[in-house]
């Protein structure tokens, strides 16, 4: 009898309380301790721009800017995957893959979902107005529209005071 590969649920990932409140969420709704034998195979994706993608064109003598910077992204990308990985520890949840990779994070995260075959793309949302998301453009948005698999948004609650 063969066996069946689970599967795969792509969670993009980024250092905001959005991003990690969207981890927590699916942790505790698809992956409880109480159900050991997880529906999915775990995948957290951060996407690291790139120094130029953050400046933009740079002129002579920007090298050690765009060095400093760069070393920047790169503690920033490890501190998110360290972050993931304890949350995923602290919710009993071993195994899941965590990978950063340098991209624009619409691209990167569409990729991930074509590379690992994923049926489900987890993202959380910013709740950026329609003017701001015209402006930078919609992460969530833009994998909606373009990944080749269910795309679910995870919109962190308002607290109304």
């Amino acid at each position: 009898m063969a066996t069946t590969e689970k599967p795969v649920m792509v969670i993009g990932m980024d250092e905001s309380d959005h991003g990690f409140y969207a981890l927590e969420w699916v942790l505790d709704h698809f992956f409880t301790p109480s159900a050991p034998n997880f529906p999915f195979n775990l995948v957290i994706v951060h996407a690291k721009p790139s120094p130029i993608s953050v400046v933009g064109p740079v002129g002579p003598g920007s090298s050690d800017y765009l060095l400093f910077l760069d070393t920047r992204l790169k503690k920033i990308a490890a501190g998110v995957i360290d972050k993931a990985k304890e949350v995923c520890i602290s919710k009993s949840v071993n195994g899941a893959r965590l990978e950063a990779v340098e991209g624009d994070a619409r691209y990167v995260l569409c990729e991930a979902v074509e590379k690992h075959h994923a049926c489900l793309l987890v993202l959380g949302s910013h709740g950026y107005g329609a003017i701001k998301r015209a402006v930078l453009g919609s992460v969530s948005n833009y994998c909606a529209h373009n990944a080749h698999c269910n795309v679910m948004i995870v919109k962190k609650p308002t607290i109304n005071d």
